[in-house]
């Protein structure tokens, strides 16, 4: 199978986490356009390369999207650039033929709004008003914004909506609107109403629906039952998110072609959701939560982990009860970075490719899991909090890789980098 995919940016969970998932299946061939092309956190995407790119690479049985990549040149650049609707429809025109008659899985992002003062995603202004535009969207009260700051923010975010409506007439196999970073109300939450008015389908989350989306692609039923760690608290919301971890985990199996059943007995895969009581924690804010304090005992037919009961990193006391027990013949994956929705969709979408492979790859499969609990668990729940700034964390690192060579075997020599120069996100360079 032959699949075009086209990421948000060039960050390890968009780019690399595509290319290790689909090699699980030697069967999948994956277009990809060159790691340059796409945007970072300062520099968009060079658009041309990549249409140019779209033009010249071999038919496709199926074409996965990030619209803003081509609209704006990235995720982060959709909530910086100056580009008119003119120009940015001008751009989207000449991807409009390459996509004719194909099969194509796309999406959008509904523009964020996020409840803090810290302006390295978002345009200059946010560093000083960035909490009070939240509050503003939130109840209507200006609370000093200068008019300027405020028209201008409104515009950007007129000039995104309109770019997403356009889409709905597009002829797309499969069109989402991703709600990123969302609060239970907003500018964003009213956009995706009217967008679901006008007969769109919205879905919580961002980084990860590019590969919910490749899932949905391999078009082969996989039967899946949930089983939540604490299932009294499965109505509880994730931070960033504005739905239940329940719905949330019900979105992801729906947008990436997985039927959910009812019984253990009728499921092909069981999803383990560790899920938190009542408040999910946060490692980077340092917002604590109640860890797993159960007995883990893995199920007796396939089965995968998402593990949400912290944001931006795994919960320790669960990891250390897996770790030992994990079975290669039915261990289908463990993911438990950033927000509920990253880990799910990820997470589901290896389950997917290495349930149907047709010709699977066990030392594809296993690299896959040493990157996730090296980057979701080492790092991002313990050695991120033990450095001040990016650093040279191959020392912090070894006594995790050791635990999991026991387990993955013998792990190849590892480097650790910080493409975007900063501590949010490492990438575990095999």
């Amino acid at each position: 199978m032959k699949i075009c995919f086209i990421p948000i940016d060039n960050r390890p969970v968009c780019y690399n986490l595509a290319k290790d998932i689909a090699a699980i299946d030697e069967n999948i061939e994956l277009f990809i356009p060159p790691r340059e092309f796409l945007g970072d956190l300062t520099r968009s995407a060079g658009v041309n390369e990549i249409i140019e790119w779209i033009e010249n690479i071999p038919e496709c049985d199926a074409m996965v999207i990030s619209l803003d990549t081509i609209a704006y040149g990235g995720l982060i650049p959709s909530r910086r650039s100056p580009d008119s609707i003119d120009k940015i429809k001008i751009r989207l025109n000449r991807l409009k033929p390459l996509l004719e008659g194909k099969k194509v899985y796309a999406f959008s992002s509904i523009m964020r709004i996020s409840n803090n003062n810290y302006n390295e995603e978002e345009k200059e202004y946010w560093k000083d008003w960035g909490k009070k535009i939240f509050e503003y969207s939130y109840s209507g009260v200006n609370d000093g914004i200068p008019q300027a700051i405020l028209d201008d923010y409104l515009a950007t975010r007129k000039r995104n909506f309109e770019i997403n409506k356009t889409y709905l007439n597009g002829g797309l196999n499969t069109l989402i609107f991703s709600k990123d970073d969302c609060a239970p109300k907003g500018f964003n939450v009213d956009e995706a109403r009217e967008l679901e008015r006008l007969g769109a389908k919205t879905k919580t989350g961002a980084d990860e629906i590019p590969l919910t989306l490749l899932a949905r692609a391999i078009e082969k039923e996989i039967k899946v039952f949930v089983e939540f760690t604490e299932p009294d608290y499965k109505d509880c919301i994730s931070n960033y998110e504005d739905v239940s971890i329940e719905k949330s985990v019900q979105g992801q199996l729906e947008l990436g072609g997985f039927t959910q059943v009812q019984t253990r007995e009728e499921a092909d895969v069981i999803l383990i959701v560790n899920n938190f009581i009542e408040k999910q924690g946060e490692h980077v804010m340092g917002w604590t939560t109640q860890p797993f304090r159960k007995t883990f005992t893995p199920p007796d037919k396939p089965y995968a982990i998402a593990d949400v009961r912290y944001a931006n990193g795994a919960d320790n006391d669960f990891v250390e009860q897996l770790l030992p027990q994990i079975d290669l013949k039915n261990f289908y994956g463990y993911a438990g970075w950033n927000t509920s929705a990253n880990t799910i969709g990820s997470l589901l979408a290896g389950v997917k490719v290495r349930w149907n492979a047709g010709k699977y790859n066990e030392a594809a499969f296993k690299r896959l899991q040493i990157i996730r609990f090296l980057d979701d668990w080492a790092y991002q729940a313990n050695v991120r909090g033990m450095i001040e700034n990016p650093c040279d964390i191959q020392d912090l690192m070894k006594p995790y890789e050791i635990k999991l060579a026991e387990i993955f075997g013998q792990i190849p020599p590892i480097e650790y980098l910080y493409p975007w120069s900063r501590k949010f996100e490492v990438e575990i360079s095999i």
